[in-house]
């Protein structure tokens, strides 16, 4: 089994990688990391250039994020079945309308299942029992009452990542096995780093990856 994981920023996945470096993987199982860059511009040039050449047997995308859903404490991990682009669309005096809304895309059109890039899980080998969210990506995070409000009334998400999108539009359309694991390292609010906890998050991201590629490397 070919497995890629990807992620935005090396730092995300140190822990991961030095397990990487020292694990006693099968040798049926090859492992390769591809540091994407922040953001869905970034995110969908080096997944592109990648697949282009090679194709995965499964991809996980794994990273941080916020969290529009206050039930879920920081450092919770899950997974995400559902992507949509949050801030790809126009102003129209005022109000945003997203690419479905205006005609330039049909709803269910491919990748899309409706207006949504959903993962159903299907062909992976291994599926970690964690909650399933909802996620939304946009290319500036939001930390604005009003910028808030908006993406929760229009997509209601769980979660809120710079990446996600592009990953579930690229493996949807190379067909390829998928999970995005993301863990809650703040809430979507009014900024205000001090009460994020970034350590955690990775903490618990990358424990949690760990166990997702020792699970799928094995078997299991």
């Amino acid at each position: 089994m070919n497995l890629l994981v990807v992620a935005a920023t090396a730092l995300e996945i140190k822990p991961f990688s030095e397990y990487l470096s020292q694990a006693s993987l099968p040798q049926t199982c090859q492992v390769e990391v591809l540091i994407g860059g922040i953001g869905l511009t970034h995110t969908a040039w080096h997944l592109g250039k990648y697949m282009a050449a090679k194709r995965p047997d499964v991809a996980i995308q794994a990273g941080i994020a916020g969290s529009f859903n206050h039930s879920w404490p920081l450092g919770q991990v899950v997974m995400i079945g559902k992507e949509q682009f949050g801030d790809l669309g126009v102003d129209d005096a005022g109000t945003f309308r997203d690419l479905f809304e205006i005609g330039l895309w049909n709803s269910g059109q491919t990748p899309f299942a409706g207006t949504s890039l959903v993962n159903t899980f299907a062909g992976l080998p291994f599926t970690p029992d964690l909650p399933i969210g909802s996620s939304v990506s946009i290319n500036t995070v939001t930390g604005s009452l009003p910028s808030i409000e908006r993406l929760q009334q229009k997509y209601t998400p769980d979660i809120e990542s710079m990446e996600g999108a592009a990953f579930h539009f690229a493996c949807l359309q190379e067909n390829i096995p998928f999970l995005q694991l993301r863990c809650i390292s703040n809430y979507v609010e009014v900024r205000d780093k001090s009460k994020w906890n970034i350590p955690l998050a990775v903490k618990n991201l990358n424990q949690a990856l760990v166990g997702v590629v020792e699970a799928m490397a094995h078997g299991r």
